[in-house]
């Protein structure tokens, strides 16, 4: 049987850090002059942030607005944000299992890092700037067995994987739209996690 590993989605998954990208567009508009709806913003997280930016920029400043947006996302977007309830417990549940803790997400790996640091989520390894298919590469890569995300996109990924995606309507996504788009199992937040993981557990110990 494979060594147990999760991997989860950082954004709406783990962290809420709606209200630290929600302060970085504001600087955004501050230092570019370009509105940017910030509470618009952060209702959609999940996809790559050039998504979102070509929501407001035109096509030929999406480029210098995602390095600008880069550049102030230390100062702005890490102090505002929490753990999302469950979250370390969660990553503590894997490891008590025997498992390996991955966090693959859209953001850059970097500044997923200054994230999970600031809040002491200590996880064995970070894939960053990756959506929907293109995490398939880093589960596979990383020999996951699980897949946590709260967007469509992320079930997509654990699909194109091969493994079982774990939904939590914590983000965007309705639960029944992240059934539509895979999920083996959905949970309204991460607290219910620890038992769903010993029930995902039992079943692949049966087949």
């Amino acid at each position: 049987m494979a060594v147990l590993t999760v991997g989860f989605d950082l954004d709406m998954t783990l962290v809420d850090s709606r209200p630290g990208i929600a302060d970085t567009f504001r600087a955004l508009t501050a230092r570019t002059g370009v509105h940017v709806d910030a509470e618009a913003a952060v209702s959609r997280l999940g996809p790559p942030l050039r998504t979102e930016i070509a929501h407001w920029f035109p096509s030929e400043q999406v480029d210098a607005a995602v390095r600008t947006y880069r550049e102030l996302y230390p100062a702005y977007a890490i102090t505002p944000s929490l753990p999302l309830p469950g979250a370390a417990a969660a990553i503590d549940a894997v490891r008590e299992r025997g498992g390996r803790v991955l966090v693959v997400t859209a953001k850059l790996g970097r500044l997923a890092r200054l994230h999970l640091d600031h809040l002491g989520l200590t996880v064995d390894e970070v894939a960053g700037d990756l959506f929907a298919e293109g995490k398939a590469t880093a589960l596979r890569r990383h020999g996951a067995t699980h897949y946590v995300g709260d967007h469509v996109a992320d079930m997509v990924a654990a699909g194109a994987a091969g493994v079982p995606g774990i939904g939590v309507a914590t983000g965007p996504c309705q639960a029944d739209e992240l059934r539509a788009a895979g999920a083996e199992l959905v949970l309204d937040d991460l607290t219910g996690f620890p038992a769903a993981l010993d029930g995902m557990i039992r079943l692949a110990l049966e087949q």
